[in-house]
């Protein structure tokens, strides 16, 4: 038995596209392009691509893009839309904590909780931020969406993704969120692209805002920005409060 995050993805890439989660892309990528002046000699990484949707809608836009993930499943996904959308995409099956790029990228991006911060460990969640920072060129920059820490101070997780479920959608049966940790713990019931229900116990990490800037501070990033994370509107406009289920963050090398 693989870890959760593995055993989830293993067999899921027609039912993760239809998850309510991922219905922002194009306007995500508008963010994006926003943020590196829509400048498409700049190469892109995107780990934890999963089944390629940031990636290929870039690629699509004219950028060259790498795309990076754990599953073969997503990537095969990933490879079927490239060829659909006419467009290319090198797409590797990679590690997320072990990523074998130095100073090759511009940008790297992790979205929708790409890799980050599923791991189950501290460490291993900063192993996939030294990557990502030694992946950039200087001046590169780094766009990453992650789990609010304040949210779960003020708000039930388990309420909040029962209200987000759509028809298909991936069930929460239990939560329980340590405050000594920051890691919430779930049993989740998926359903996978063969009709398959499995029972996952799901570990994820929560940040708050001073704990994500200083560890980027220590991998020398600078100029950190940390917004709400708002599906398919990222905008430096957006404030970060309790409310917010997850933050966008945005950092220079």
């Amino acid at each position: 038995m693989g870890k959760w995050y593995e055993e989830l993805f293993r067999d899921y890439a027609d039912h993760y596209d239809r998850e309510p989660y991922t219905q922002g892309t194009a306007g995500e990528c508008d963010f994006i392009e926003r943020e590196i002046g829509g400048d498409r000699g700049k190469r892109v990484l995107d780990i934890g691509c999963g089944t390629g949707r940031h990636a290929v809608e870039l690629a699509r836009r004219g950028y060259a893009v790498t795309g990076v993930d754990l599953s073969e499943a997503q990537l095969r996904r990933a490879r079927e839309k490239a060829a659909a959308a006419g467009v290319r995409v090198e797409l590797r099956r990679c590690d997320a904590r072990e990523l074998p790029f130095a100073a090759e990228f511009d940008l790297a991006v992790m979205l929708c909780e790409g890799a980050f911060p599923l791991m189950e460990t501290d460490e291993m969640n900063y192993a996939i931020l030294q990557g990502a920072a030694r992946a950039l060129r200087p001046g590169g920059k780094l766009i990453f969406t992650t789990l609010n820490g304040l949210f779960p101070l003020f708000h039930s997780v388990k309420e909040f993704l029962d209200s987000k479920k759509g028809e298909g959608s991936a069930e929460c049966r239990e939560n329980s969120f340590d405050l000594m940790t920051f890691r919430d713990r779930s049993v989740t019931i998926v359903e996978d692209d063969s009709g398959r229900r499995t029972e996952l116990r799901c570990d994820e990490r929560y940040y708050v805002p001073s704990e994500i800037a200083w560890l980027l501070k220590s991998l020398g990033f600078r100029a950190i920005g940390i917004f709400a994370a708002r599906l398919g509107a990222f905008s430096r406009e957006d404030r970060l409060t309790p409310d917010d289920f997850e933050m966008l963050v945005v950092a220079e090398r």
